[in-house]
C-alpha cells in the first residue's frame, strides 16, 4: 500500500495542474467560427484584430523595409494571406511558391505581368512556419517567413 501512495499522489497532482480549457468564438449571427483548446494561459495572449482585405490601409501592411515594394498581411496568419507588390516596367513577380520550413513545395502560382496582388488560402495548412518565395521575371527571388496559427 505504501509503495502505491507516491504514484497515486503524483498522478493526482499531474491531473490537477493539466486542466485544459476549450474556448469558442462566434460571428455576429451566432455561428461558431473557432474552437480552440488552451492548455495554459488562454487569457494571456492579446487578440489580433483581423481586417477585411478591402479595409486594409498602408499602415496595416507589413514590409521588409520602408522602401520595399512587397507588402503582406497578416503575419501570423490564420486563414488567408494577402500579398501586394508594385509593378515596374522591367521587373515584376512572375511566380509565387509556398514551402514548408523543411523545403517541401505545397503550392505554386504562375502570375501575369499585370498582376499586383494575391490572396493565398492558409486554412488547410497545419500550424507552423512557412516560406513564401516570390520569383521575379529577371531571376531574382525574395522570401517571406509566415507563421500559421
Amino acid at each position: 500500500m505504501c509503495k502505491y501512495l507516491p504514484i497515486v499522489l503524483f498522478l493526482f497532482c499531474f491531473s490537477v495542474s493539466s486542466q485544459s480549457k476549450l474556448k469558442f468564438n462566434y460571428d455576429a449571427a451566432g455561428n461558431q467560427i473557432l474552437r480552440e483548446l488552451c492548455l495554459s494561459g488562454c487569457g494571456l495572449t492579446a487578440k489580433q484584430e483581423i481586417k477585411e482585405i478591402e479595409a486594409l490601409t498602408d499602415d496595416d501592411l507589413l514590409k521588409f523595409s520602408p522602401e520595399d515594394v512587397i507588402s503582406y498581411y497578416p503575419n501570423p496568419v490564420r486563414e488567408e494571406l494577402f500579398l501586394q507588390w508594385e509593378l515596374t516596367d522591367n521587373r515584376y513577380v512572375s511566380s509565387i511558391h509556398i514551402y514548408t520550413i523543411t523545403g517541401q513545395l505545397l503550392r505554386s502560382f504562375q502570375l501575369t505581368q499585370s498582376t499586383n496582388n494575391l490572396n493565398i488560402a492558409f486554412q488547410n495548412y497545419a500550424v507552423g512556419m512557412y516560406l513564401v518565395m516570390l520569383s521575379y521575371n529577371d531571376g531574382g527571388e525574395k522570401s517571406i517567413k509566415i507563421i500559421k496559427q
